[in-house]
């Protein structure tokens, strides 16, 4: 048998253990659930040192392999943010359960009794960069809700993840949920990527999380159904009726509060009835918290150090110091170039015209729209829902930041009494 056979065989264990797990997990009362956190809270606290000695030996190669500072920043692990990931998981044991909820019902005119109820999704297998605090975040959600998770993080952080699953698994065997409801895919190579991506039967739904070159790998080689997450060019309109203090404020703000987000600004457009008055303004606070403007003629005409813009610029999700500039004729316009380049993410509006905001919301199709407020408030914990799996940009079956009850699916539940449907 070859290598690829040998990983391929291990996959499929794997993933039928999963799927075994799944079904012994979706009944589990919240209380079990919770303890179930909280005792993996309790072991990622207690193993901390064990943790971060194998998250040394990523860093060190990661080092060795010249991976950028900031990078090694997002690999880094220590026990203080150990104990941060171990207080994340309490505070989403201490969400609602979603599962069971009767999402609505009512009694037929037959008399049949109908109940539309969350159930779990049953094996989400999530692919993601980077960071191993995911890790121990998707399985937290991903247990809460009812499921069980197939995890592959990057090999970069492998050492670390395989620590952190082995960690949560211990927790588990002391508890009602199967330690085998939170799973590391095993290997590094692109091969294990492509087996989790063409479990269809074994895996539910894919989550990726990352950048766009792997969320586009994953829509379209995967046979297993995809929630397409998180690129985010997200744009902040500046309308002929804004406050021009508000919008600046709200512009700085959504590009330069952390700009290696998916939330982040990444194209400003401003109404030409202001450009004169705003756009020097925009640039010069812009210029002071490090940003590089990449304009159109207009916008270069009022700072030499304006970049010009290419059309790559107009769709780029820069998740750094940068961002897009066009001056554009009417709202109309605004909606178009969005319509154009835009992700479907985020979108920000500054005006103080009603009319104007109505339309601007009617006509963007994107995940959330924002009236004078920073895109940078699209997240699950901004919008109260405690905690996120990620932020969708597509249609169905979720769409925006995701807490727990996107992460279940429905089924209905008919009760009759001897009910017999005639012809």
């Amino acid at each position: 048998m070859s290598e690829q056979d040998r990983e391929r065989e291990e996959f499929l264990r794997v993933a039928r253990t999963a799927r075994d797990a799944a079904a012994g997990l979706a009944p589990l009362p919240r209380a079990a659930k919770d303890a179930a956190l909280h005792a993996i809270a309790d072991a990622l606290v207690d193993g901390a040192a064990r943790i971060v000695k194998a998250n040394e030996t990523d860093v060190a190669r990661a080092r060795e392999n010249g991976t950028p500072e900031y990078m090694i920043d997002r690999l880094s692990l220590s026990a203080e943010r150990i104990a941060a990931i171990a207080e994340a998981v309490r505070e989403v044991a201490a969400l609602p359960d979603p599962v069971g909820e009767t999402v609505r019902g009512n009694v037929l005119p037959n008399g049949l009794e109908l109940r539309q109820v969350r159930v779990p999704l049953g094996v989400v297998g999530i692919i993601y960069e980077g960071r191993p605090n995911v890790t121990v975040d998707a399985a937290a959600l991903c247990l809460k809700s009812g499921n069980v998770a197939m995890l592959r993080g990057s090999s970069s952080a492998y050492e670390s993840n395989s620590v952190l699953v082995t960690v949560m698994q211990e927790a588990l065997r002391g508890t009602d949920v199967p330690a085998d409801a939170v799973q590391l895919v095993p290997g590094t190579s692109r091969d294990s990527v492509k087996h989790l991506m063409r479990a269809r039967g074994l895996v539910d739904v894919l989550i990726p999380r990352g950048g766009a070159s792997l969320i586009n790998s994953v829509v379209e080689e995967s046979t297993v159904p995809v929630i397409e997450t998180g690129v985010g060019n997200c744009s902040v309109y500046v309308d002929a009726a804004a406050d021009l203090d508000t919008a600046l404020d709200i512009l700085v703000n959504s590009k330069t509060q952390r700009p290696s987000v998916c939330n982040a600004a990444e194209t400003f457009l401003v109404h030409a009835d202001v450009a004169d008055e705003f756009v020097p303004r925009a640039l010069a606070a812009l210029k002071e918290k490090g940003v590089t403007v990449h304009g159109d003629e207009r916008i270069r005409s009022f700072d030499g150090d304006v970049v010009e813009a290419t059309e790559d610029d107009w769709y780029a999700e820069y998740l750094s110091l940068d961002i897009a500039a066009r001056v554009v004729g009417s709202l109309d316009d605004a909606v178009a170039h969005i319509r154009r380049y835009g992700s479907g993410h985020t979108e920000a509006i500054v005006t103080t015209s009603q009319s104007a905001a109505r339309r601007f919301t009617a006509l963007v199709d994107s995940a959330a729209v924002m009236v004078n407020a920073s895109t940078r408030f699209t997240d699950g914990g901004e919008f109260g829902f405690g905690a996120e799996i990620g932020i969708s940009t597509q249609k169905l079956h979720a769409r925006g930041p995701m807490g727990l009850p996107e992460l279940t699916s429905t089924k209905y539940v008919v009760t009759g009494d001897g009910h017999l449907r005639g012809a």
